[in-house]
């Protein structure tokens, strides 16, 4: 064991016991001084980390201070876009290093190591920008949403979508009545970060450019697998991401948890292949029951998700025209249906009803900027953590319910437990890997 590793793993140890000061946390919200910059680090410097910097940058008071990523050739890119930022291959010395010099991440890595992360971050008082899903697991997740109220500090879950202008259509357009009562919602994804294969039995070389004991983070040592894992098949995998509905899914349920106002569900039911032991499933059909609310049209509300081959009921399709996208929710109701496509402008049918139908006027808003204003005037952002914690449990339960194919799963948001599944109990929360440990994780 090197000398570097050891500072890490004391410096999180110093952190669990409070010897390392968070000195920003305050009571309430806290923000940055007048006229100041917003200084952040990025955790992850390609793919969706690359693209949140980008996104970021766009605000004047942002400014990038460092970047950890476990690949060494995703430096040079943000190098030349952001001239002076300081590299780390380990994230845990990003934090050691820079901690007063930060009062922000992103955290935009492989889903398993978003909560070990993240909660360091919260635990020194930083503001936190997450990728969706919030973490891996429902344990983890309910952790950093309570770290993050404890904290006091700003955060954001990276679901743009609901801050765009076509899902705060549908929200409303559902809050006004249009369609009646909500019957059932369906939403689907054509997407298959699933694998129903074994995983291969070999063993390669790994890259000079890449850590990969870093990459692997929490989970348990493994080979190497050539174009297995990284960079962009690992969110198929078990240990490292949370599938197609993991992905998609806090996107996608966005819209209709905000619709009709719901809680969490009290019970969750996969009807489609089941996970492997080291790959999610592909075409999973996975319904939720929900206790109803003002908006919808009985005591209790179904939702079903479908993701890769989308068999979703003909009657369903019917109501919204006999056509549907790649992605996207249905909404079922009293007195008409409504199809929300992702990304897209929701159609309310049937077509001849509603040919008349104006739009509402919503103000623009910009996720990103959101956010960045929010750590600079103390705020709160629309897709806080106490919101998008919620919503990512819902989602992971449905994810944990492919490993128990048409077995309905009774939960208990309370206890955080099943009422019926010792078995599915003892997946909401991981083992981390020795020396990996974070405190409250």
């Amino acid at each position: 064991m090197n000398t570097s590793s050891v500072s890490r793993r004391r410096f999180l140890t110093q952190l669990a016991s409070g010897v390392v000061a968070a000195p920003f946390v305050t009571r309430g919200l806290m923000a940055a001084p007048a006229n100041s910059k917003l200084n952040h680090a990025s955790f992850g410097a390609s793919g969706m980390a690359w693209a949140d910097i980008r996104n970021l940058k766009n605000h004047p008071k942002f400014n990038l201070v460092a970047v950890a990523d476990v690949d060494k050739n995703h430096f040079a890119k943000v190098k030349k876009a952001f001239p002076g930022v300081r590299c780390y291959v380990d994230w845990r010395e990003l934090l050691e290093k820079e901690g007063d010099n930060i009062d922000s991440v992103n955290v935009s890595t492989p889903d398993h190591m978003h909560a070990p992360i993240g909660m360091t971050a919260l635990a020194m008082g930083k503001h936190v920008y997450g990728q969706k899903p919030l973490a891996q697991t429902i344990h983890e997740t309910r952790a950093m949403t309570l770290k993050a109220r404890e904290a006091g500090v700003v955060t954001q879950m990276g679901i743009q979508i609901s801050s765009s202008a076509t899902e705060r259509f549908a929200v409303k357009m559902i809050h006004d009545g249009h369609i009646g009562k909500i019957k059932e919602v369906h939403s689907f994804c054509n997407k298959t970060w699933g694998d129903m294969k074994p995983r291969p039995d070999r063993q390669d070389p790994v890259p000079a450019n890449l850590d990969w004991d870093k990459w692997l983070g929490v989970a348990e040592e493994r080979p190497y697998i050539k174009g297995y894992y990284h960079p962009g098949q690992w969110r198929k995998r078990r240990d490292f991401g949370t599938g197609t509905l993991g992905d998609m899914g806090c996107h996608m349920f966005s819209g209709w948890h905000r619709a009709l106002n719901l809680t969490a569900p009290i019970s969750v039911l996969s009807r489609g292949p089941a996970a492997l032991t080291h790959n999610w499933a592909t075409n999973e059909i996975i319904d939720y029951i929900y206790p109803g609310t003002k908006y919808t049209a009985e005591d209790t509300i179904k939702v079903t998700w479908y993701d890769g081959a989308l068999n979703l009921p003909k009657e369903v399709v019917d109501a919204v025209g006999g056509k549907i996208p790649g992605s996207g929710s249905i909404y079922i109701g009293t007195e008409g249906a409504m199809l929300a496509t992702h990304c897209g402008t929701p159609v309310l049918y049937p077509r001849e009803k509603f040919k008349k139908f104006h739009y509402p006027r919503l103000k623009p808003r910009n996720h990103y900027g959101e956010y960045v204003d929010a750590c600079l005037d103390g705020k709160v952002a629309s897709a806080n953590f106490d919101y998008a914690g919620p919503l990512t449990e819902s989602v992971l339960l449905g994810t944990l319910a492919t490993c128990f194919p048409n077995q309905r799963l009774d939960w208990d948001v309370a206890s955080m437990q099943f009422k019926n599944s010792p078995e599915a109990n003892k997946l909401i929360k991981r083992t981390y890997r020795k020396g990996w440990e974070v405190a409250g994780l």
